[in-house]
């Protein structure tokens, strides 16, 4: 039986959550005061709030904790899986596609998962910002009570990996209020929601109606923790059973005490530095040349992520094979050439900094976010980096999306995230949101190449053989390293620490799932 969970546990976590440093020190005592049982419910702690029930603001929450399932699945290098769909054919134009749901498959509420229901949520996926909202969609109908016919207007092979995304969740119609909104999470997954309080903590357990092996665990629960400390003390102290999100000290403080296992998995990630190539000084691609020559990212690497292999050489890690290229030249520091490209641009030194022809200084500001531990330590970095070069840039650390509102209202000049390249398993789909047309939220700002919107047309089309797959792939890469829209940092890899009581853990180099299913207590 579940040992409750009792008071003074509870306001331990919310002050953790809440993250001031003395708050921190009382609650951390508290915690470590509150022994962990066997039959507790595993418990996750990460850096990420839920922040609404929106699948499109925190589906990613719910589908990592198996609560919620997506038609289709991704294996590890990103190829289609079943999901909802046991199976799937594709017409011979490549203009209707045909998904057969799993006939046994039941919401949490007991209902059948039918078609219609699985229609009304892809049509709600299909708004813009959205993901789906990407794909030539002429139609989404229910064929019968079990199958879902998609018919676009042309073709697109990008489907299944849409499909896969977190946005396009499937939810039970008791999900929803009358005006549309999503009120409950009412799943299909190994896993339903027992308890919620957004924007800190989830609680699911095993749902003895799923059509599939009965998960080990019965009882999971997953709580935001704002600060990276709080995270590995937890972990350190016997509270949470997987922590995400670490710092680089912390990492070295819980591998040298060994009371965890740190598990890593190297991800298709890559800190970015996104640019408003529509500001006068950012619109010369001199100058975002030189303040990527201005950076250090072998110091960084090595002295902030303590692992010196992920300098970003280019924009894609070696990791995804498809898109990265040898054959690009590294990039890599070099102030005279850093110096050289300004000064062509029209920028001259003086006492405080660098000033154009009319005496205008070159002023910046950086927004960045805590949710990964490793950004406000490297645009601190940064900020050093460009004063010796003669750039000031002002930091403000905030939320992680001040960066899309700043991206929307103009008012974003640099913005350094953690931008996963295969948040849809085939790269394919986050490059077109990136880097198409208007560019996106997390992508270009201000600037556009026709030729890289026409090779990630064609490749979404899936249509080319693989020669010219090959072609069209080394296309982008090459246009973005050379006019850098994002200015890559550093590759990235997920480290978490692991509890002694678990065993089965593997880390989903996607970061679609948590692989609940898979774990077990040790015995």
């Amino acid at each position: 039986m579940t040992l409750p969970f009792d008071f003074t546990r509870r306001r331990a976590l919310q002050f953790l959550a809440a993250g001031p440093a003395t708050a921190v020190a009382a609650a951390s005592t508290a915690l470590l005061a509150q022994p962990a049982t066997a039959r507790a419910p595993l418990q996750i702690v990460g850096p990420w709030e839920i922040a609404g029930l929106s699948p499109a603001s925190s589906g990613h929450v719910f589908t990592r904790m198996q609560i919620t399932e997506t038609l289709m699945n991704a294996s590890d290098d990103g190829l289609p899986l079943p999901g909802l769909a046991e199976r799937w054919r594709v017409s011979g134009d490549g203009l209707a596609w045909h998904f057969t749901l799993r006939a046994a498959a039941r919401f949490h509420d007991g209902t059948a998962l039918t078609a219609v229901a699985v229609v009304r949520c892809l049509q709600a996926a299909r708004v813009a910002p959205a993901l789906l909202s990407q794909a030539p969609i002429r139609s989404v109908e229910a064929e019968s009570a079990g199958v879902v016919v998609i018919r676009l207007t042309q073709p697109y092979g990008a489907l299944p990996a849409l499909l896969a995304h977190s946005s396009t969740m499937v939810l039970a119609p008791a999900s929803y209020a009358a005006d549309g909104a999503v009120r409950s999470i009412v799943g299909s997954g190994p896993y339903r929601v027992v308890s919620m309080a957004p924007p800190q903590h989830v609680e699911a357990a095993v749902f003895d109606g799923y059509d599939g092996p009965r998960p080990a665990i019965e009882r999971v629960r997953y709580l935001a923790a704002g600060r990276s400390e709080t995270r590995a003390l937890m972990a350190e102290g016997g509270q949470a059973d997987l922590a995400y999100g670490l710092d680089p000290a912390s990492l070295v403080r819980l591998r040298k005490r060994g009371r965890v296992q740190v598990d890593t998995v190297t991800l298709p990630r890559t800190v970015i530095l996104k640019v408003n190539a529509a500001l006068p000084a950012l619109n010369d691609v001199r100058v975002r040349q030189a303040l990527s020559l201005a950076i250090d990212r072998a110091g960084i690497a090595k002295a902030l992520l303590r692992d010196p292999e992920l300098a970003a050489t280019q924009l894609f890690p070696s990791t995804m094979a498809a898109w990265h290229h040898s054959a690009l030249p590294p990039l890599k520091q070099d102030p005279d050439a850093a110096a050289r490209l300004l000064a062509e641009a029209g920028w001259r030194r003086a006492p405080d900094g660098l000033r154009d022809a009319s005496g205008q200084p070159l002023r910046l500001s950086l927004r960045t976010f805590p949710d990964r531990p490793e950004l406000p330590l490297i645009a601190s970095a940064l900020q050093e980096q460009w004063r010796q070069a003669g750039i000031a840039v002002q930091v403000s650390i905030g939320n992680s999306g001040d960066i899309p509102l700043g991206h929307r209202d103009g008012s974003l000049q640099l913005g350094l995230a953690a931008r996963n390249y295969a948040t849809v398993p085939d790269p394919t789909g986050t490059l077109m949101q990136d880097f198409g047309a208007s560019g996106g939220d997390w992508g270009a700002m201000g600037w556009r190449s026709d030729a890289v919107v026409r090779a990630l047309s064609e490749l979404s089309r899936g249509t080319s053989s693989a020669a010219r797959t090959a072609v069209l792939r080394m296309q982008v890469t090459t246009v973005l390293h050379a006019e850098l829209p994002v200015i890559p940092i550093t590759w990235y890899r997920q480290q978490v620490a692991v509890g002694r009581r678990l065993e089965g853990v593997s880390l989903d180099p996607l970061e679609r799932s948590y692989r609940l299913t898979a774990m077990r207590w040790r015995a």
